[in-house]
């Protein structure tokens, strides 16, 4: 492709609304263009980068025995309603009515689909396992939509689907899908971690995210160096140490005027803010709780909500009314005894003694308060910290964080047995099938690509999902010389079947080589002054010193590397 041709506009300046790396340089190097908050249009080069990420999903998928299919994007509300989640999805759904007033939305996952569509296809065991995928667009009307295409409302995602007899052939399929994942990602070139993770609004048993690390990540990664546990922080464990119990001391009701954060109770009482238990009012699907944590740790939202079976969507903080209608008191002097809603106690108050808690009356603490003197269901309900144990071998645990790119779920009978999707077994007998959910952002990978993959002049794109995989720049096509030696080094790339540019714009060289490096081409071959010679530059994008080879040799080693590293 010539330059002079393609349909590519960079900016030299940041884009004021671009807050991450991947957003800025997307806008910049002629990926992306906005329409609205959170959603994008892809232009020519981003185009073929989405492309490449897709076939490589797609082969791996096809190498493990999937199968591709294409659902509408435009769904009917029955299916979500039967599942409960017409619901549960809430504002995060769009949704629209058709001129008979039919209830749809834009899909913003399929599971409920696939499912119904099984169910019409599928109906002896000799049809299972099967396992059914696509590659389409989703559509989430995201509150703060963000960071360009890590966090939009509409965008490319390849979910697929397993459907099996036994939870034995699900473990099979769920096995499969995983480490067809690994090489998706290991194909990509990226710098990625697997965890334990929280299923969420999909449902079912087992969970696993594939991150890519990354500073803008909006997930908190738990890892142990010492046995390579991993989990999401919504998901890690948290191990309660067990403390010496004191003897308990008389409990006290102590005036603490104006004094309602932890922070303003340390100085007021001189003393460790692990002294104190935060009890927090909660409201979520038409329930509302206290919940007690250690004055110097946080409540896990996520842990939370699956412990009250709610949606962690419709999970929030109690509004200051509620608060003072459940404990009579105002922000900040919640505390459990007396109180007639239940109480849910993270563990590790459980081993605590004469600790300090809110007395529910305004301006007033208690002090040498124990678990004796309230009742309360005690479950794991804190966010883990570095430093904490490991919930595997209880070394230290260390946090990254990270972009969520692929995950994977067994998701059992969630689904098939809202929708009543069965199949006949040997005896003609109607079985539940069981079933697994794989989903990977296509776009959102090639953001966090450009996040681990780019430095100040730009884009570094990984070889396999370049836009093109060289480019010649002559340094003045008005050079005759010039101009024909960088016209042969093309002509005989592309004869190589290699993707190639040629900057035959009529620019200045700097304009070139600053264009060439923004968006990322991992070879470029400059020629210059020595094109009488036949001698040109040969240079990595990915660094590396620049060097004066042959014409000749500038094409061999060029088809060379892209042969050697293209997986």
């Amino acid at each position: 492709m010539r330059m002079s041709e393609l349909f590519l506009s960079t900016l030299r300046e940041v884009p004021a609304e671009a807050e991450t790396i991947s957003h800025q340089l997307m806008l910049r190097a002629g990926i992306i263009r906005k329409l609205a908050a959170g959603v994008y249009s892809y232009l020519p080069l981003g185009y073929r980068v989405l492309r490449k990420v897709e076939n490589i999903v797609r082969e791996e998928m096809d190498s493990a025995g999937a199968q591709e299919l294409l659902m509408s994007a435009l769904l009917p509300a029955e299916s979500y309603q039967a599942s409960g989640r017409w619901d549960v999805f809430g504002a995060n759904m769009f949704r629209l009515k058709d001129r008979n007033s039919r209830d749809f939305c834009l899909g913003p996952t399929h599971e409920e689909i696939f499912t119904d569509t099984v169910k019409s296809c599928l109906k002896s065991y000799r049809q299972l396992p099967v396992t059914l995928y696509q590659i389409q667009n989703k559509y989430r009307d995201e509150s703060r939509p963000r960071f360009g295409i890590i966090r939009s409302r509409e965008f490319v995602m390849k979910d697929a689907y397993s459907f099996d007899r036994t939870w034995e052939g699900l473990d099979e399929s769920y096995d499969k899908m995983y480490h067809a994942y690994c090489k998706i990602f290991d194909r990509l070139g990226l710098d990625y971690i697997v965890v334990d993770a929280d299923s969420g609004a999909m449902g079912g048993s087992g969970s696993q995210e594939f991150m890519v690390k990354s500073e803008v990540g909006e997930d908190t990664i738990c890892h142990c160096p010492a046995c390579q546990y991993a989990a999401n922080v919504e998901k890690a464990e948290c191990i309660a140490v067990e403390l010496e119990k004191e003897s308990a001391l008389p409990r006290e009701k102590i005036h603490t005027p104006n004094v309602k954060t932890i922070d303003e109770l340390v100085n007021f009482l001189n003393t460790d803010s692990s002294k104190f238990v935060k009890t927090l009012i909660y409201s979520g699907g038409g329930k509302t709780v206290a919940v007690m944590v250690r004055g110097d740790r946080e409540v896990n939202e996520v842990k939370l909500a699956n412990h009250l079976g709610v949606s962690c969507d419709d999970l929030e903080l109690a509004a200051p009314n509620v608060v003072c209608e459940v404990t009579g008191a105002d922000v900040g002097f919640a505390g459990p005894i007396g109180l007639k809603i239940p109480v849910v106690m993270d563990k590790e108050v459980s081993f605590m003694s004469n600790f300090i808690v809110g007395a529910n009356e305004t301006d007033y603490h208690y002090i040498n308060v124990n678990t004796e003197d309230f009742e309360a269901e005690v479950t794991d309900v804190r966010t883990i910290e570095p430093g904490d144990p490991c919930p595997k071998c209880g070394k230290p645990i260390v946090t990254t964080q990270g972009i969520e790119v692929g995950h994977i779920f067994k998701l059992g009978t969630k689904y098939t047995d809202a929708l009543d999707c069965t199949y006949l077994d040997e005896n003609g007998t109607p079985q539940t099938i069981i079933m697994g959910c794989y989903g990977i952002g296509v776009s959102r990978t090639i953001a966090a690509a450009i996040e681990q993959l780019s430095d100040e002049n730009g884009i570094v794109w990984p070889l396999a999902i370049a836009p093109y995989q060289a480019i010649v720049v002559p340094v003045n096509v008005k050079d005759e010389t010039q101009a024909k030696l960088a016209e042969e080094i093309y002509e005989q790339l592309k004869e190589n079947s290699i993707e190639v540019l040629i900057d035959d714009r009529q620019e200045r060289a700097g304009v070139k080589f600053k264009d060439a490096d923004l968006i990322g081409i991992p070879v470029r071959i400059t020629v210059g002054k020595k094109a009488a010679d036949g001698i040109c530059e040969f240079k990595f994008r990915s660094g590396g010193d620049a060097e004066d080879v042959s014409a000749d040799e500038a094409v061999s080693k060029t088809i060379a590397y892209i042969k050697e590293n293209l997986l």
